[in-house]
């Protein structure tokens, strides 16, 4: 069973920062795109960021250009998501996850196939 695990989340003030990890198997690594995503309760799931297998491009959400960065180890299999100038609206659940092989940056849930657990951010105003 392939698995997602993130690591990173807790609560921080307004302002402040955080990194997420997201650790998995080489196997799933190696060929796959990933992503972060997010979920408040009640709304739908929203694209954080993505960056592709080897780290060359990554695409973030508006919301987030120039606050978050994206980025992998390949050869510690763990893709990180830094969030610095936290805002109280990105409290939210944030997972990590795998895009479908060969499939062009995607900023859709639908393109993904492999999810994490989740990990919780609360930002403090």
């Amino acid at each position: 069973q392939v698995q997602l695990v993130e690591s990173g989340g807790g609560l921080v003030q307004a302002g402040g920062s955080l990194r997420l990890s997201c650790a998995t198997s080489a196997r799933t690594f190696s060929s796959r795109a990933m992503g972060w995503f997010r979920q408040v309760p009640g709304k739908e799931r929203e694209f954080v960021a993505v960056i592709d297998r080897i780290g060359g491009r990554t695409v973030n959400a508006d919301s987030n250009k120039g606050r978050f960065t994206i980025s992998r180890d390949n050869a510690e299999n763990t893709v990180y998501l830094q969030m610095n100038s936290l805002k109280p609206e990105d409290t939210a659940v944030y997972y990590c996850a795998a895009q479908k092989p060969l499939m062009p940056l995607s900023r859709m849930v639908g393109a993904y196939d492999t999810w994490g657990q989740g990990t919780q951010v609360t930002v403090s105003s």
